[in-house]
């Protein structure tokens, strides 16, 4: 029988193995996880166990503290061959308590494009909504880097420091047309993701204006299969519409290949059309897809 409980530190490489298994193209290491283990309180984790075995994952992203959020995003993981043996439903169970303890009205995920992913969403009361697309471009193919407007320059993350970029990437989710992206409070963002393992800071563009980051791009890397994943895209709402978006990305999968680096991985709503204007140009291609679905609690 299953058994579900809270992940703790020690638990990064059952997760690791469960998203490998079941998202492949994303890049979370067991190093990485390790650090939001111990460094995010604005999660909680849960865990699928199967006679000692980790075979599932739950994820609930908590509001600010002092604020209540009406909608909160989760997440439920199962590796394949143990689908099907009611490792998701314990760990939904536990999810919808604990976002029901947190305020929530409704509940947020994201389920792969497939008929059994799809009818387990359903039968449990979400409706699916916005189809979210996932590419792959090789990077030794990408095209030479777009040069940056007069007037901006390009800087690394490690060059312009944390709060620059938090303070961009602020601006930038709000207009994350499937309201997946999380950030967090600053001081728990640099302790989960500036100081995660896998954000490559030297891999990861900014453009600045004077000391203003005004479009960026993130990059997390997995050295062993030699994949990155783009976890951020965007730029703010005042330098919009001047091809920024194509600069930052450019750069940073240059520098990726010359990392010596393989294979870019990255997800986007299917309906936002710059973004995906930006990664055909840049030589990526479906290779799968997903959909946001809600469930009213």
């Amino acid at each position: 029988m299953v058994e579900v409980r809270r992940a703790v530190p020690g638990d990064g490489a059952g997760i690791a193995a469960v998203l490998a298994a079941s998202l492949p193209r994303l890049v979370k290491t067991a190093r990485g996880l390790e650090s939001e283990l111990r460094s995010s309180p604005s999660r909680v984790v849960l865990l699928g166990v199967d006679e000692g075995r980790t075979v599932g994952y739950g994820n609930v992203y908590l509001p600010d503290p002092g604020e209540t959020a009406e909608r909160i995003r989760v997440a439920v993981q199962v590796t394949p061959e143990h689908r099907g043996r009611g490792v998701g439903q314990a760990l939904l169970t536990e999810i919808e308590r604990v976002a029901a303890d947190a305020g929530a009205v409704s509940l947020l995920t994201v389920i792969e494009d497939d008929d059994r992913s799809l009818h387990f969403a359903r039968q449990r009361g979400f409706v699916v909504d916005r189809q979210m697309s996932h590419s792959e471009a090789v990077l030794a193919g990408t095209p030479d880097p777009v040069d940056p407007p007069e007037g901006l320059r390009l800087a690394s993350y490690e060059e312009v420091g944390p709060r620059p970029v938090w303070e961009a990437m602020s601006a930038v989710i709000g207009g994350d047309p499937s309201g997946l992206s999380f950030l967090g409070p600053f001081d728990e963002w640099v302790e989960s993701g500036w100081r995660n393992p896998d954000l490559r800071p030297d891999l990861s563009i900014v453009l600045l204006d004077g000391e203003q980051v005004v479009s960026l791009v993130s990059t997390a890397a997995d050295p062993e299969r030699g994949v990155i994943w783009s976890n951020l895209t965007g730029t703010i709402p005042a330098y919009r519409g001047r091809g920024l978006a194509k600069v930052v990305k450019s750069h940073a999968l240059r520098r990726a290949h010359l990392a010596g680096l393989a294979t870019a991985s990255t997800g986007n709503d299917a309906a936002n059309a710059p973004m995906l204007a930006v990664n055909d140009w840049l030589g990526y291609r479906l290779a799968g897809s997903a959909w946001t679905a809600e469930k009213t609690l």
